[in-house]
């Protein structure tokens, strides 16, 4: 049984990987960070400060994001969220386990 648990972590470890590798791979895409819910950065493809940074602020955003939503209708919750400003996007998808933060370079989009 442990055997199959250890095999399954190791398919589902690739699956992450290569699906970080083909978001990264998109045109302007600065990086990826999966984080934890406490905010603990679990993989990421961005220089380390860029990481360490987006870590510890994105998931409180996303946080106050889904208590507005929820605020705003009791049934519904957040299912993405996209900043962007003058230089950067940042796409956030929040799960209940982690969050996948992408920060995007909006001079490539020109």
């Amino acid at each position: 049984m442990a055997r199959h648990a250890a095999t399954a972590n190791a398919l589902q470890q690739s699956d992450v990987e290569s699906t970080l590798q083909r978001i990264s791979s998109h045109k302007g895409v600065l990086g990826c960070i999966v984080v934890n819910k406490d905010g603990v950065i679990l993989k990421t493809t961005c220089e380390p400060e860029i990481a360490e940074l987006h870590s510890h602020l994105i998931p409180q955003l996303a946080g106050l994001a889904r208590n507005m939503v929820r605020d705003l209708d009791p049934q519904n919750d957040l299912e993405f969220l996209r900043i962007r400003s003058m230089k950067q996007e940042i796409m956030v998808a929040p799960h209940a386990e982690f969050v996948l933060i992408v920060i995007q370079d909006l001079k490539s989009e020109a």
